[in-house]
């Protein structure tokens, strides 16, 4: 038996990981009096662009809007059909929506928690004309199938990339990939955070054109500094576009994370690491599988409980690991559960059997940069006492 003794104070699921750097960044932006879209947001974005391997960065205020965006920049618009998963977040399927589009949801693969390629091919018709893979919890989706069907049957693809920044697919960063656009959070809770913030990658120079605009209030190359020295008052509106854009407040913020993101990152692994191996000795909780294809850059680490060797299930099991102390999250509810979706499309239980087997086994336990190795054996030991005193 194990010999817990609770601590005293709550460990959260997740927390920003804000340095003196990163204030004093800030304060320059402010003092400079530039805190709009500015220098800072271009060389963040020529930056972040060097740093995945993409020809184009173009920030803007949120993944949402990134996402939104990269489908408007590649035509998708009402009468289409976009394949999606339902193991995501709603924007993902919210922006589909947003242009006018219908989003079609395919199941996931169960090891991964990614959405299956199997399952994408069921669903084309001859109105599918994109396909939006979720890099689920910085695991990576089969990228190789996905785009064999997507070059098979002439079809857009946008990565959801929100929880992926670092992950890599056979050894290559996400974001590097020359077809498609990819798209990334820099929320507070992501492994860079701007507090709000997004960036959409491409090569395409004709959809990072477009996307400037969309995200730019449709506005004309370069109107953002049309209040500098040598800018020009005048512009044009060339599409019904957006307030979408990042400003130089965010971007001070994202330079230097991105600077730090190699230690951020190397200590988020430490301490996966040492969760894979301490869950892998316990018979009623199931680590991540972390395909061979794959290296997951452990945004969330999303263990799940195996339900036939334990007496309680996973709301149970959160509440007890909250009453001792350790916060969790549950990523996702899938969209397809949610009112919005299951009215307008008329889903029930069983539609998607891999998803909703999932989601009623999961949970994310806390993992950030600022985490303590103690901390990391406190949550071990929780999960550890709550099998113990549960199991069958």
């Amino acid at each position: 038996m194990s010999q817990f003794i609770k601590r005293d104070k709550f460990i959260p699921y997740n927390l920003p990981d804000i340095t003196e750097r990163e204030v004093n960044a800030v304060a320059d932006t402010l003092h400079s009096l530039w805190i709009a879209k500015g220098p800072r947001t271009v060389e963040f974005e020529q930056k972040f662009a060097g740093h995945v391997g993409a020809k184009h960065a173009v920030a803007m205020n949120s993944c949402t809007a990134a996402l939104h965006v990269a489908l408007l920049s590649a035509g998708i618009g009402p009468g289409d059909e976009v394949i999606t998963t339902p193991m995501t977040f709603a924007s993902t399927a919210s922006t589909i929506l947003h242009t006018g589009a219908t989003p079609v949801f395919a199941d996931i693969d169960y090891q991964t928690g990614c959405i299956d390629p199997d399952e994408i091919e069921k669903k084309i018709t001859p109105k599918t004309r994109a396909i939006v893979p979720v890099h689920y919890s910085g695991q990576v989706c089969d990228l190789d199938r996905i785009y064999h069907i997507a070059d098979e049957h002439g079809l857009f693809v946008s990565e959801d990339a929100a929880h992926a920044l670092e992950s890599r697919y056979k050894g290559r960063l996400i974001g590097c990939h020359p077809k498609g656009t990819v798209e990334y959070s820099f929320y507070a809770t992501k492994n860079l955070t701007t507090g709000e913030g997004g960036m959409l990658v491409t090569d395409s120079d004709e959809i990072a054109a477009r996307a400037r605009i969309w995200a730019g209030q449709g506005m004309s190359r370069n109107a953002w500094n049309r209040y500098a020295k040598g800018g020009s008052w005048r512009y044009d509106i060339c599409e019904p576009g957006f307030k979408y854009n990042m400003f130089d407040i965010q971007a001070a913020l994202g330079l230097v994370q991105l600077s730090r993101l190699g230690e951020m990152q190397a200590h988020r692994k430490k301490i996966a690491e040492k969760y894979q191996r301490e869950f892998a000795k316990i018979d009623a909780v199931e680590p991540p599988s972390v395909p061979d294809y794959a290296t997951h850059s452990w945004h969330l680490y999303v263990l799940r409980i195996v339900p036939e060797n334990l007496t309680i299930d996973r709301d149970r099991f959160i509440t007890e690991l909250n009453e001792r102390n350790v916060g969790t999250s549950v990523h996702f509810i899938p969209v397809t559960n949610m009112s919005a979706y299951t009215k307008r499309f008329g889903f029930h239980k069983g539609d998607f059997p891999n998803t909703e087997k999932h989601f009623e086994r999961i949970i994310s336990l806390p993992l950030y940069p600022s985490m303590t190795e103690e901390e990391a054996d406190y949550v071990i030991s929780a999960v550890r006492d709550i099998v113990e005193k549960y199991h069958k």
